[in-house]
């Protein structure tokens, strides 16, 4: 994958956020904050020189570009963290203003037939039979009408942390769907398994608010 275009405007938009989260979240101090920083910058482009290209129609683009800057910063501590604080510390850094509005406006285009459509399309694109990296997903709409669940039994993010030995920390990217899809005003998140935690795959289960 190349760093110009997505890569390089992920870097530029949230690496102040990881690294000042370095400081009020993981409780490095300024110096070796900048230094984390700097090392998870020349790591972060390793991670996606390696990464295959994503088919344009592959929605899931920006998931494994997060998962690398995550990676970059975890694999650039002196100490691997809990899982507790590597998911704060993932949360806090991508929920910033930019990210509290995509959301907003993800939520407004929710259940809405563009919205299914563009479900239904990827779940018959099966990208990750081309692409580890990338996601299988199944659109199951609920028969109640109120909601639906994107069903995944293969996750490009599992793949990528398992090769850099960061498995074990990937439910701090999984529980980060409850945050934003709570930060789109618009759903319920609801999930019993991950592939993550063993599960048989990842249901992201999607209710609809009742508006007042």
């Amino acid at each position: 994958m190349k760093y110009a275009g997505m890569p390089s405007g992920m870097w530029l938009l949230f690496a102040g956020s990881f690294r000042k989260n370095l400081t009020t979240v993981l409780n490095y101090d300024c110096k070796t904050a900048r230094s984390i920083t700097g090392k998870a910058k020349k790591r972060y482009r390793e991670i996606i020189r390696m990464l295959p290209e994503f088919e344009k129609s592959d929605r899931f683009k920006m998931n494994i570009v997060s998962c690398a800057m995550l990676s970059a910063f975890l694999l650039s501590l002196p100490q691997k963290p809990s899982v507790d604080d590597a998911t704060k510390y993932y949360r806090d850094s991508m929920m910033i203003g930019a990210m509290k509005k995509f959301c907003r406006m993800s939520g407004k285009r929710k259940f809405t037939e563009k919205d299914v459509a563009g479900m239904k399309a990827t779940s018959e694109l099966r990208s990750a039979d081309r692409n580890p990296y990338s996601w299988n997903m199944t659109f199951l709409p609920y028969a109640d009408g109120s909601g639906y669940e994107a069903r995944f039994t293969k996750c490009g993010i599992c793949t990528l942390m398992k090769e850099l030995g960061l498995y074990d920390l990937t439910p701090a990217m999984c529980l980060l769907d409850y945050t934003m899809s709570e930060a789109g005003g618009t759903s319920r998140f609801v999930r019993k398994y991950t592939l993550a935690s063993g599960g048989p795959f990842c249901d992201c289960g999607y209710k609809k608010i009742a508006k007042n």
